[in-house]
């Protein structure tokens, strides 16, 4: 059954990233984004499941589909679905690499319903779990997670969002040593990166969007990495929301266990476009492709998938233009 899940529920991802590659470099996110949500939404149509879900595409006045709160399933086990049908809306619009169509989800009451608000992180991979802060200096991060992966610091490669409010994180990183990929969006990509082989990536710090913190937090938990937060708001209605949804102190550090409170959390993301994480969907004559990641707590297993959608077999929540 709960293959099965898994299985279901990367129909979903795929459906979103189908749609919104569709808008690949054509230059307009607003409709990359709208047609990964629309997929998304109707793919959800048919699991038997009862979903709500607990981050999303914004408040029930701000979203027409996949809002917060939302119920979603045709019926069945209650669980909670934390959201991204596009991660990157930018990087699919210009056709820049790593914006991918992200979910979590873990039974219901497990998933902290964060505000949309800022949130500091830092996420590193299994073998450098014990050794990174969320309140520790850039400088103390980057010098423990040299050493407990036995490297030099000149061989750590931090990835951190390209933004103003990382000027002197960014001088201080360069200052210790490390080198830095820096990112114009898709902050869920650039944590969960930290534990998979291959990309480069040893560490991530910065501030970003809280919700976006949670779908991390279920990856690095299915992984086994580190994942550490702390809300950072920007007024005092932003708190008080976040108040009204709490499970744990909001003005203490957010550990895996508040933001994803069980050990059946899952996490699953297909590419949109190519990164170093998942390739990007592929159109060809008689067909489409597409590469997505699996990840499952339960059974400890991270998977990833190809799969290849003859013409004429997508379902009807691809929209073909």
């Amino acid at each position: 059954m709960r293959n099965t899940r898994i299985v279901e529920m990367l129909e979903v991802t795929e459906a979103a990233a189908l749609s919104a590659a569709r808008w690949m470099g054509k230059g307009d996110k607003t409709a990359a984004d709208a047609a990964a949500v629309e997929a998304m939404r109707k793919a959800f149509d048919n699991l038997d499941i009862s979903g709500e879900i607990v981050i999303g595409e914004g408040e029930r006045d701000e979203a027409p589909m996949l809002y917060i709160g939302e119920k979603v399933g045709a019926g069945g086990e209650e669980i909670d679905i934390a959201v991204d049908p596009l991660e990157g809306t930018n990087l699919t619009a210009y056709g820049q690499p790593n914006s991918l169509a992200v979910l979590a989800f873990g039974p219901k009451g497990t998933l902290l319903n964060a505000p949309d608000t800022y949130m500091w992180k830092v996420a590193t991979g299994p073998s450098a779990a014990d050794a990174v802060h969320v309140d520790a200096t850039p400088t103390e991060n980057v010098r423990n997670v040299a050493k407990a992966l036995k490297r030099d610091v000149e061989d750590i490669v931090v990835c951190i969002l390209e933004r103003d409010r990382h000027i002197d994180m960014i001088a201080e990183v360069r200052q210790a040593g490390a080198r830095i990929r820096l990112i114009s969006d898709g902050d869920v990509f650039g944590a969960v990166a930290t534990a998979i082989e291959g990309t480069g990536i040893h560490l991530y710090m910065g501030a970003g969007g809280a919700p976006e913190g949670v779908l991390a937090a279920a990856a690095m938990r299915c992984i086994g990495g580190c994942f550490m937060g702390r809300f950072e708001f920007r007024s005092e209605e932003e708190r008080a929301r976040a108040l009204t949804m709490a499970t744990c102190d909001i003005d203490a550090v957010l550990d895996m266990d508040c933001l994803v409170a069980t050990d059946e959390a899952a996490f699953i993301a297909t590419g949109v476009t190519d990164g170093e994480m998942l390739r990007g969907v592929k159109y060809f004559g008689q067909g489409s492709r597409t590469h997505s990641v699996a990840m499952d707590n339960q059974t400890r297993t991270v998977r990833f998938i190809e799969t290849v959608y003859q013409k004429g077999t997508e379902k009807f929540w691809v929209r073909r233009d």
